[in-house]
């Protein structure tokens, strides 16, 4: 298999951040906004793209964007929820008072 072009993006239109392989949409984070907070509530990945890591890189970049405009995250998406778990440097995003609600310490 050759190089894929990745690319993702924030369309704040459907409330979801996006990624495209080779221009194909591949999966999507939807979220709802508030000023100041954004709250992922479900993660998909299309079957076709699934265990290959564009799951991890969608997310990655929805929280990079997050952290960028100084937003708060709400992981009510179980699989945002375990990357951020997972992934201690994203903790911060989530406010303190909140963590215990998400298992997050």
């Amino acid at each position: 298999m050759g190089r894929v072009a990745v690319t993702t993006k924030d369309n704040p239109d459907e409330h979801q951040f996006e990624i495209y392989l080779d221009g194909e949409l591949a999966g999507f984070a939807s979220y709802r906004s508030r000023p100041g907070i954004r709250a992922f509530i479900h993660t998909e990945i299309d079957p076709a793209f699934e265990g290959r890591g564009f799951g991890g890189q969608l997310i990655t970049a929805a929280l990079d964007a997050a952290r960028e405009a100084g937003e708060d995250v709400l992981p009510f998406c179980p699989f945002v929820n375990h990357f951020i778990k997972t992934h201690a440097d994203y903790l911060e995003l989530v406010p303190e008072d909140q963590r215990k609600r998400f298992d997050l310490g």
